[in-house]
């Protein structure tokens, strides 16, 4: 029998936003283990508020919201809630009612930009990766370490002489570089400050950008540490050290994994005194290595080696399906959020694979 094309809709629906998400849905596993890390850094979000007047959204709602517009490659706080208001699976995952009414978006941005003053962004990757059932996958001897650029939302044609004229072409006016020598001592961007000038390697178009830093562990490739910084010449290394330095503080040698991008002596050397043994790629191009047969010699050292080039693997997604491949933000403490948190979400889409796959 041919069904009726019935168009209008029913006043009311007696179907919980809880039945409608099937059991086996991988967003379940992912909320529930959200849920915890957010009630973990509740206190966190109390010292940000005041206890009195008009309550503005509810900070575990905006971050389950900051989550799904990572894990669906969401561009914009307008479209984020301009899908909130149709997609019921949305309001199930944030925790909005069939008939609450979806913020506004310039609302939403401005609660984000609060989360800026508490380090919210990385106590919620902490808080994930401390759950019990968690902390049974990671390795606490054997970590990797990288860096990759991020591109700066400032167009290359506000890097201008710091001690210049003010633009008066208008919004977008043209502009002539050639011949033009320009550096971060003597230009700066007008519309992103923080981003500096950075050339990835001989030949490479430079660029406005940072640098975002991750600390994987070696047994499931999860992030456990993860940071966003200016760029410069030494910034990966420091940023590393930074990273170890924590983990370092035990009676039993832990192991760093890294590319030839961090052979250098005085890291090597560092690296040793903290207690960290530097599995780094030699680097003997015109030069002398860092690193030795007492480390190469090793056969952990190949191990690392082969996996060190997983946390690719985490920087491409968060570059590709997380949006940062060239950032929506300006200023580095906003970026630095966004990059921290995209890492926290890169691990909760990988946990219930790794649960899945995980002996009792």
């Amino acid at each position: 029998m041919r069904g009726t094309d019935r168009r209008s809709g029913e006043l009311f629906s007696y179907v919980d936003l809880e039945q409608r998400v099937r059991a086996d849905h991988p967003l379940r596993a992912i909320r529930a283990t959200a849920n915890a890390a957010l009630d973990a850094v509740s206190a966190d979000f109390s010292a940000l508020y005041s206890a009195v007047g008009r309550p503005s959204i509810p900070p575990e709602m905006l971050l389950r919201a900051l989550l799904l517009q990572a894990f669906y490659s969401i561009r914009s706080e307008r479209q984020l809630m301009e899908r909130l208001e149709y997609d019921l699976l949305f309001r199930w995952f944030v925790g909005l009612g069939v008939d609450d009414q979806v913020w506004d978006h310039s609302t939403f941005s401005t609660n984000r930009d609060r989360l800026l003053d508490g380090d919210i962004a990385a106590k919620f990757l902490a808080a994930v990766l401390a759950q019990p059932r968690v902390k049974r996958l990671l390795s606490s001897e054997h970590f990797s370490v990288d860096g990759t650029l991020i591109e700066a939302w400032a167009s290359i044609k506000s890097f201008k002489p710091k001690d210049g004229p003010g633009g008066d072409g208008g919004r977008n006016a043209p502009a002539d570089f050639k011949g033009q020598k320009r550096s971060n001592a003597t230009h700066a961007s007008t519309t992103d400050p923080d981003a500096l000038l950075y050339r990835k390697g001989p030949g490479m178009e430079a660029k406005l950008c940072f640098i975002g830093h991750g600390l994987m562990e070696n047994r499931s490739g999860l992030i456990v540490d993860a940071r966003l910084t200016r760029v410069s010449g030494h910034a990966e290394r420091l940023a590393a050290l930074d990273m170890i330095a924590p983990r370092g503080d035990r009676s039993r040698t832990i192991t760093l994994g890294a590319d030839k991008g961090y052979d250098a002596q005085d890291l090597v050397l560092e690296l040793r005194e903290l207690n960290v043994r530097p599995h780094i790629a030699q680097n003997t191009s015109g030069r002398r290595s860092a690193i030795d047969r007492r480390t190469t010699r090793h056969r952990g050292y190949a191990m690392s080696q082969r996996v060190r080039k997983r946390i690719e693997e985490a920087f491409g997604w968060i570059k590709t399906v997380a949006g940062l491949k060239k950032t929506r933000f300006r200023g580095l403490a906003r970026v630095d959020l966004a990059f921290t948190f995209a890492a926290a979400a890169y691990n909760l889409v990988r946990l219930p694979r790794l649960w899945a796959g995980a002996s009792p």
